[in-house]
């Protein structure tokens, strides 16, 4: 699988989230301490961003700005109505200081 180098893990402060563009697909990263996640920055209930939504890094989730509902960041699974199909999320890792995410060609 494809690997993209997406900037510098300095750039991304532990507790926050950044929304990069891989291959035309939004994706959005959050770290939560030394750990990072990805998933599809669109909401899969309706065309909304969930980087404009609350990211809660003690949950492991964030929230979807338009109707509510939460996504764990670790599976993309709602833990929350009105949306029930999870978004995709990507491996994404810290190697030698730069956020790299594997994204399927």
């Amino acid at each position: 699988m494809p690997t993209y180098s997406l900037g510098p893990l300095a750039d991304l402060a532990p507790g926050s989230m950044a929304v990069y563009t891989v291959e035309g697909a939004p994706i959005l990263v959050l770290r939560v301490e030394d750990e990072l996640f990805a998933i599809n920055n669109i909401c899969s209930h309706a065309d909304a961003k969930l980087s404009e939504g609350e990211f809660d890094p003690d949950e492991g989730c964030v929230e979807c700005p338009l109707h509510g509902s939460t996504f764990d960041i670790r599976t993309g699974v709602p833990r929350s109505f009105p949306a029930f199909e999870p978004v995709t999320t990507y491996n994404v890792a810290s190697v030698d200081g730069q956020i790299v995410l594997e994204f399927p060609a």
